[in-house]
């Protein structure tokens, strides 16, 4: 009996060999002090991917509902923060003269309107220009977007939409035209390709990038565009874009001070005077966006969560958190589901992982 068993056991000694060779990872079993609750939440949402990452290490990373690492997902109104990037970086090259240089420089159509005459770059990417905000999901091209008219004086309420992204894409556009370069190749060069961001798809209308909503890439690659914002646009040694003008998109407006230019900020509760809902839609599945809209503009992500946290969203409940107190990234992408981020982030902060320097914990066996 005793050459039979060691056969037995010589075998499964080779499988094992085989699997490591081959890559593959037994799944490590979580504890009931890992991320569990939250990831677990996230899945029941119709979540897709969740990355936790802290102090330059993935602490925790897990695929759920059929998706796997390397599929790319939209991130839909997540796309809206390369804008403020974007303008940061224009800023520093000197292609706009600052936050407040006026649209109406550039975009020589609006210089007769007692409105849009008046409107800054600032104020059209905090979505406080007072320009009409068009159909959340279906975002005008360049060429159609300059012609919206203003409702409201210039930093009077929040409003938003996707029409100011594609005007802030057409100034951007006028701008480059003249050092013979276009919008993407700017996004590619200045932001993209320095930190090794490699979006799978991005969706264009007349040749030209859709600002608001247009890119969809890994759970992995939008890791990196938080990291870049965590370290102040600092990637290793090179300071990529000057801090000091990444720190004016997380200044939120008198409107609504949860929202910086393009990214959401945790500040509190806003005078509902001053928020404008978005246009409602006549598709149902449209409502849960605007709905969370209303909720973040209003209330922000809820007082449990860190004053300093701000992030990127999109529709689907698309979140990129970056919180600069923990040092810690947030990446969760996912379908469209009933999600509180507020809940979310309450099953996820109370961890002992993000007030140490754990050892990488990792629920998919990818380091």
């Amino acid at each position: 009996m005793k050459l039979p068993l060691q056969i037995a056991y010589l075998s499964i000694v080779v499988f094992v060999f085989l699997l490591a060779a081959c890559g593959v990872r037994a799944q490590p079993q979580r504890q009931s002090n890992d991320f569990a609750a939250a990831a677990d939440y996230s899945r029941r949402a119709r979540g897709l991917a969740m990355i936790v990452w802290k102090d330059g290490k993935v602490i925790f990373e897990d695929y759920q509902n059929g998706h796997r690492a390397e599929l790319p997902w939209m991130l839909a109104s997540g796309t809206k923060s390369f804008s403020g990037v974007l303008l940061a970086a224009a800023i520093e090259d000197g292609i706009i003269g600052g936050f407040d240089e006026r649209v109406s420089d550039t975009i020589g159509e609006w210089k007769s309107d007692p409105l849009r005459s008046k409107i800054t770059f600032r104020q059209l990417l905090s979505l406080t220009s007072g320009i009409d905000d068009g159909n959340i999901g279906r975002p005008p091209p360049y060429s159609e977007a300059i012609k919206s008219k203003a409702s409201f004086p210039p930093g009077e309420k929040f409003r938003y939409g996707p029409t100011p992204f594609q005007v802030f894409g057409e100034a951007l556009r006028r701008k480059l035209s003249k050092r013979n370069d276009s919008v993407y190749a700017y996004l590619r060069r200045r932001i993209l390709d320095p930190i090794s961001l490699s979006p799978s798809k991005w969706e264009m209308q007349e040749g030209q990038p859709n600002l608001p909503s247009g890119s969809y890439m890994t759970a992995r690659e939008w890791l990196k565009f938080g990291e870049f914002m965590l370290n102040g646009g600092r990637i290793g040694k090179l300071q990529i874009i000057k801090g000091e003008l990444l720190d004016e998109l997380l200044k939120g407006s008198a409107a609504n001070p949860n929202y910086g230019v393009t990214f959401w900020l945790n500040r509190g509760k806003a005078d509902p005077s001053r928020i404008v809902g978005p246009r409602r839609s006549p598709l149902p599945a449209l409502l849960p966006i605007e709905n969370s809209v209303l909720r973040m503009s209003l209330s922000g992500l809820g007082d449990g969560a860190p004053a300093d946290l701000f992030m990127a969203a999109g529709a689907a409940n698309q979140r990129l958190y970056i919180i600069p107190s923990l040092r810690v990234i947030v990446v969760r992408m996912g379908r469209q589901a009933e999600f509180d981020d507020s809940e979310f982030l309450r099953l996820l902060l109370n961890r002992p992982q993000l007030k140490n320097r754990p050892e990488a914990i990792n629920a998919t066996g990818i380091h």
